[in-house]
C-alpha cells in the first residue's frame, strides 16, 4: 500500500548496524529521514552514504535523524561501510537497516516490480516528530539523490510548520516566504511585524520569519 503525505509513518522494529531499533521510539521528538538503497557495494549508493555521513552535522542542527536501508544482511553492510569510508572519506555515522527479508521495504512500498522485483528503488521519507510523513520522493536506481535539496526541503517544512507560511519556487533559507491563506490580514499584522508585499490577495510575500524574530529581539 502506498504511503502518502500526512499518513502516520508505519512503525517497525529492525536490526541495524547500530543495534536493534524501534522506529517511532528511535525518532523520539526528532524529525527523521528514512532512505533506501538498491544494493550494497554499488557505486551510486556508495557516494550517497558518504555524502549523508558528511552532512550529518547539518541534519543534526535541524533536529533530524538519518536512517538508511538496504535489503542486504547486516554483515554485508558492515563490510560495505569500510569501502564507503575508504572511497568517500567519511565514516558511516548513522544506522543502516539490514532488511534481507524485505519486511521494511515492503511496508514502505520500496520495491517497484517494474523496475526490479528484488531490489529497492531510491525511496526517501521525511517524517516529523508527530510521526507523520511530510515528504515522499522516489528516484530510479540510476540517479543519485541531491542531499542539499533534502536539507532545503527540511528547512522549508520546518519553516511552514513553525510560522504558517509556504515557500515559493526555488526558495532558499533567508529568502521571502508566502503567508498562508489560512492567516487573515489582521492576524498577519501580529505574526509578521515586518509587513508584507501583496502581489495578489492570495499571494502575500513577507521576509523570512526567522529574520523578523531576530530583528524584533535586537530592537
Amino acid at each position: 500500500m502506498a504511503i502518502r503525505i500526512g499518513d502516520v509513518a508505519p512503525d517497525f522494529t529492525a536490526e541495524t548496524t547500530q543495534g536493534t531499533i524501534n522506529f517511532h521510539e528511535w525518532l523520539g521528538d526528532s524529525w527523521g529521514i528514512l532512505f533506501s538503497h538498491p544494493k550494497d557495494f554499488t557505486p551510486v549508493c556508495t557516494t550517497e552514504l558518504g555524502m549523508a555521513a558528511k552532512l550529518k552535522p547539518e541534519f543534526e542542527k535541524r533536529n533530524v535523524k538519518i536512517l538508511g536501508l538496504s535489503v542486504d544482511p547486516l554483515e554485508s553492510h558492515k563490510e560495505w561501510e569500510k569501502d564507503i569510508e575508504e572511497t568517500q572519506g567519511a565514516e558511516v555515522n548513522f544506522p543502516m537497516i539490514a532488511d534481507p527479508e524485505r519486511k521494511v521495504a515492503t511496508l514502505y512500498d520500496m520495491i517497484h516490480p517494474n523496475a526490479s522485483d528484488t531490489f529497492t528503488v531510491r525511496s526517501v521519507y521525511i517524517v516529523g516528530p508527530d510521526k507523520k510523513v511530510k515528504l515522499v520522493l522516489t528516484y530510479p536506481a540510476s540517479v543519485g539523490r541531491n542531499f542539499a535539496e533534502l536539507l532545503r526541503v527540511i528547512d522549508a517544512l520546518q519553516m511552514a510548520e513553525n510560522y504558517q507560511v509556504a515557500t515559493p519556487a526555488n526558495w532558499k533559507p533567508g529568502e521571502d516566504v508566502i503567508i498562508s491563506l489560512a492567516v487573515s490580514n489582521e492576524e498577519a499584522k501580529d505574526k509578521f511585524p515586518a509587513g508584507w508585499k501583496e502581489v495578489k490577495p492570495y499571494l502575500r510575500l513577507t521576509p523570512s520569519p526567522d529574520k523578523q524574530k531576530s530583528e524584533t529581539k535586537t530592537a
